[in-house]
């Protein structure tokens, strides 16, 4: 068993389980999605880029371009949370919490896209 191969698949599956976790439940309702899990979901797919440097396979580049999308999203999901806590007279809005998270959404559709070829890539190894 390759050490390295584990802990790649590791942070990968941990970054979509850690975004569908945030994204799961009420669109709207703030009570029902986390700050830490969207934090935490962040910092993961950022370890995940990093992991997916150095491969200079083409299934290589598409797992870095999938997660270039997913932190891109997160990234823009957490300058709305602090938007819609800090800076609105509002306060945290549906209107904000639901823009937070559908970016969320969408980075959880790139983390899957990027398991799906996690699993190809092993797929065609076993070959």
């Amino acid at each position: 068993m390759n050490r390295e191969k584990v802990i790649f698949a590791f942070f990968i599956v941990l970054a979509l389980t850690l975004n569908f976790g945030f994204v799961l439940g009420d669109l709207d309702n703030p009570d029902h999605h986390d700050v830490y899990e969207l934090f935490a979901a962040l910092v993961v797919s950022l370890v995940c880029t990093v992991l997916k440097f150095g491969d200079r396979t083409h299934l290589g580049a598409l797992m870095l371009a999938t997660s270039l999308v997913a932190d891109v999203q997160l990234i823009i999901a957490a300058a709305f949370w602090g938007y819609g806590e800090q800076i609105a007279a509002m306060g945290m809005t549906p209107r904000v919490m639901a823009g937070v998270v559908s970016f969320a959404a969408g980075a959880a559709v790139a983390n899957l896209i990027s398991v799906v070829l996690l699993v190809v890539e092993t797929a065609l190894i076993r070959r």
